[in-house]
């Protein structure tokens, strides 16, 4: 299996940062892209950050400037950099990675469980 575990959630006043982690661990032969993803209440999930395993990065348009994904390969981890935080950045964010598994040499997509992200006005 492989297993993703995100931290770094939390409350933080408008204007504020937070940095999300997000770790990679299992049956792992190599990690492709890498990504997070946000659900805010009676919304659906939207992409906010991704990444490939050679760097190449791709925002959405509303945290274009604030936010910056990166990784770090040799430790199958994604980091999320969040500045300049707004209200409308409230919502629970997910990490996605897509895994080739050492077991099976196959590539599948995993999720994390998700971290809530509370920005106040």
């Amino acid at each position: 299996q492989v297993q993703l575990v995100e931290s770094g959630g939390g409350l933080v006043r408008a204007g504020g940062s937070l940095r999300l982690s997000c770790l990679v661990s299992g049956r792992i032969f190599r990690i492709n892209d890498m990504g997070w993803y946000r659900q805010a209440p009676g919304k659906q999930r939207e992409t906010v950050a991704v990444i490939t395993r050679g760097g190449v990065t791709n925002y959405a348009d509303s945290v274009k400037g604030r936010f910056t994904i990166s990784r770090d390969n040799a430790k199958n981890t994604v980091l999320l950099q969040m500045n300049s935080l707004k209200p409308e950045d409230t919502a629970v964010y997910y990490c996605n990675a897509a895994v080739i598994r050492s077991d099976l040499y196959t590539q599948y997509t995993y999720w994390g469980q998700g971290t809530q992200v509370t920005v106040s006005s």
